[in-house]
């Protein structure tokens, strides 16, 4: 037997009703001085978006916009990372270079075939983002040439590390209300580790 349900009852909007604000972190606009912190979606708080390698890119790009995101976790069957895959990769260069390499249309292409691999992904650390600020994060993500980074925390020294939380810049621009221009020469953040270090 199910149980019933009662809709419930609507009443007119009033005249002068306000829009309810939500906390700091998204209705104040965050400062370049603001801890790192503040602007790192945190996956203990917020669960994170993942997609199958065998998932074509047309899924992909539905999945980004359901969820209001730029970035796909791939994960295999164990909830393990194999890469990610971004709505650069998906819109840029790269489904037309497949093409042309392995023929097929655009519809064929799966997210493996273009996403960025495991082997190839650069992280920050938590302990690092910890400890600076908002400023040095746009300038790492700027130095970097890139529109993500991936944050890391080892919970226990003889265990894997964990992914903690991701850094957007176009996420931080809005938080910042400011534009953030991040196609700079690319380079690895182990090059660049030295921004935060000395930070």
């Amino acid at each position: 037997m199910t149980t019933p349900y009662t809709p419930l009852v609507a009443t007119p909007l009033e005249p002068g009703v306000s829009i309810h604000r939500l906390d700091r972190l998204f209705s104040d606009v965050v400062k370049l001085d603001d801890p790192a912190t503040v602007v790192m979606t945190d996956l203990r708080k917020v669960t994170a978006v993942t997609i199958d390698a065998s998932a074509s890119i047309d899924d992909a790009d539905k999945r980004m916009k359901q969820r209001g995101v730029r970035l796909l976790l791939v994960v295999d069957e164990h909830d393990t990372i194999v890469g990610l895959i971004t709505s650069t990769d998906m819109h840029g260069e790269k489904p037309m270079q497949y093409i042309q390499k392995h023929g097929g249309k655009h519809s064929d292409i799966l997210v493996a075939d273009i996403m960025t691999p495991q082997s190839k992904l650069d992280v920050l650390c938590m302990a690092d983002v910890e400890r600076v600020k908002v400023g040095d994060v746009v300038e790492t993500l700027k130095q970097a040439g890139r529109q993500h980074a991936l944050v890391v925390d080892r919970v226990d020294p003889d265990k894997p590390q964990v992914l903690r939380g991701i850094l957007s810049a176009s996420q931080i621009a809005r938080q910042l209300d400011m534009e953030i221009q991040t196609n700079s020469i690319a380079k690895t953040f182990a090059e660049i580790e030295v921004l935060l270090m000395s930070a």
